[in-house]
Parts: C-alpha cells; structure tokens; sequence
C-alpha cells in the first residue's frame, strides 16, 4: 500500500494527488451542506421580515459567495502539490482573475442595489430610477477600470507607466470629445441637481413637453405636437428651463374693452359681475377686477383669477368656459365690445 502511495504522477506521490482531491470534495461537501443549512436559516428568517436586505443577503451567498469559497478549496488543493512553474503560473492567474470577476460583481451589485434601494423609498422612485441607469453604468465601469488595474499590477506589469499612459492618452481623449464630455457632466448635474426628472412637464427655447428618458448624453423630450424631441444635456443645462411639475395653480390675466358709448353705471357693474362668472367654477379662485383706463378705442377692465388644477387641458377647458358665458352674458345684456376705431370729423368751410 505505501508502495503505491510513493509513486509519483506529475512530480507528486499518489498520496499527495489523493489528498488534494480529497480537499477539493471536502470543500465542496463542506460548502453544501453548511451553506445549505446556513441558506435554510436564512431563508426562514427572510419569512419573518418585510425588508430585502435579507433576499439580497441570500442572493449574494448563492450566487458569489458559494462560487468563491469553491475557489478556495481548489486554490488550497493545488498550492498543496508541487507543479511545474509554468503551470502554478497559469493557474495562479487563472484563480486571480475568477476571484477578481466575483469580487468585482459583488461590488457592482452593492453599489446598484444602494442606489436602487435610496432612490425607491422617494417619491416618484421609478421614474428616479430610471434616470440613475446611466449613472449605474458609469459606476460600474469605473469599478471594473480599477479591478482590471489591480489585475494588471498582481500579474507583474509596470501599472504606474500604464496609469501615466492612460493620463496622456485621456488628455488627448478629453481635448478630442470636449462635446461628450460636457455631456457627461450635464448628466451628474441633472441626476445630482434634478431640475427636471422622468415625467415632468418642462420647456425650454420655445420648445414644450414631457421628459420621457433621461441619457449619459442626452435627453428626449415629447413635445405637445407628439414629435420625439432629442436634446444634449449641456444644452438643456446651459437653457433657462421652465418646469411645471410642482405647478399647483395657473394664473389667468385678460382684459375686456367695451367702447365709449357704454353707461358709466355699466361699467361700475363689470367687474362684479365678471366675478360671479368667474366664482362659478369650484377650480377657480377670483383674485380682482379693476377698471383700469381710457384706451384709444375702448374702457379697458382687467382681470385675475387662478386656476386651481396643474393640467394644462383642464386650464384651457376652464379658460373656455369662462370666455364663452361672458360672451353670452354680453350679448345678452346689449354691452358691446370695443375694436379699434376712428372718427373722422369733417367741417366744411363756409362759401365766401
């Protein structure tokens, strides 16, 4: 039996090709059965609360932790026996880089859960997460940039003159794409500032419409005649932006010119009896009405009252209305409209 044992296969005796299996089966029965009771446990205390800090612990075990800890059974079996240099080079890069992508997966799941799970509890949470994919993508690339740096580096390369290189050549990058840069940047401003998010009614350089995705470089905006509006955000953070979403009330301001020949207790009247039509609606609040001058072709009254609803076709219906029963309120009371006018007196000369 020992004779056996003592043979050697690989630059290794049976014995030690035997016992490195055995490590590798013991990992793996080890990590089965512990990890399967560990996952029952947490399982049945995820069943008792209402979080998902438990799901995602649960998710994370299965699928990167189980994965790493099968690594570390095959990395100890192979550090155990004694292989050739090139081979024990091959494979340690080859465990590098898979502990390396788990690790990094780990970090880029984290860092889009907490974004997702902030920006979820605020209110309007889909829509803001929508708007936080590009920003979720960039993390991510960053991340995997500094994990293939730290491969770089375990796997012997000079990392400082690839870093120095990677500077020059970014200058040369940045000087050449200064367009999609200033982009970028508009991006964090938008996400980081909001002055506008996924949904709100905005406009902007005489352009008007509903934000409907939010970009790395631009945004797209439909506008009120249906059209896809696509814009680049140094644009839109550059423009005076006029946003509606906090918009609880529209001011409505107009005037009404009746002409000269109305009686002055007719006009005394007007603003009073503006109002009642104005009151008449529930979404209206009356603010004043005034007579305010002498035109060149009309007694001018003004008027304001609010609309008390933020959507723009209730605004219009509201506004109609109003018009349409002073119009008729008119015609029925014989009070005439002014229009632009003139009279001309003519004197004849006397004959000599």
């Amino acid at each position: 039996m020992h004779f056996l044992l003592d043979k050697v296969f690989f630059n290794n005796t049976v014995q030690d090709w035997t016992i490195a299996v055995g490590i590798v089966v013991g990992t793996i029965i080890g990590v089965a059965i512990a990890g399967g009771a560990v996952i029952r446990s947490l399982k049945k205390a995820a069943e008792r609360t209402v979080n998902h800090y438990d799901d995602i612990l649960i998710l994370a075990v299965e699928k990167f932790i189980f994965p790493l800890l099968y690594l570390g059974g095959i990395y100890a079996a192979l550090s155990y026996l004694t292989l050739p240099p090139k081979a024990d080079k091959v494979i340690h890069w080859l465990l590098l880089l898979l502990y390396t992508y788990f690790i990094l997966r780990i970090v880029t799941g984290v860092i889009q859960y907490m974004v997702t799970s902030f920006l979820s509890k605020q209110e309007g949470g889909d829509t803001k997460q929508k708007q936080a994919r590009g920003f979720i993508i960039i993390a991510k690339f960053v991340v995997w940039v500094v994990g293939f740096v730290f491969v770089l580096d375990n796997l012997g390369f000079n990392v400082s003159a690839i870093i120095a290189g990677l500077g020059v050549g970014g200058i040369a990058i940045a000087l050449a794409a200064q367009t999609v840069l200033g982009d970028l940047f508009a991006y964090f401003i938008i996400f980081f500032d909001r002055p506008f998010e996924i949904g709100d009614n905005i406009s902007f350089d005489k352009e008007q419409g509903t934000v409907e995705y939010i970009g790395v470089k631009s945004t797209r905006i439909r506008t009120l005649n249906g059209q896809l509006l696509i814009c680049s955000n140094k644009d839109l953070t550059n423009a005076r932006v006029n946003n509606y979403r906090s918009l609880s009330k529209r001011r409505v301001v107009f005037k009404i010119g009746v002409v000269y020949q109305t009686p002055a207790h007719v006009v005394a009247a007007l603003p009073d009896m503006i109002r009642d039509i104005v009151t008449a609606h529930e979404q209206v609040e009356y603010e004043r009405g005034h007579f305010i001058g002498f035109g060149e072709s009309s007694l001018d009254i003004e008027f304001v009252y609010y609309i008390m609803a933020p959507e723009y076709k209730t605004y219009m219906d509201i506004q109609q209305d109003i018009n349409l029963t002073i119009l008729r309120t008119f015609e029925q009371q014989g009070i005439r409209f002014a229009h632009p006018t003139r009279t001309l007196y003519v004197q004849e000369q006397a004959a000599k």
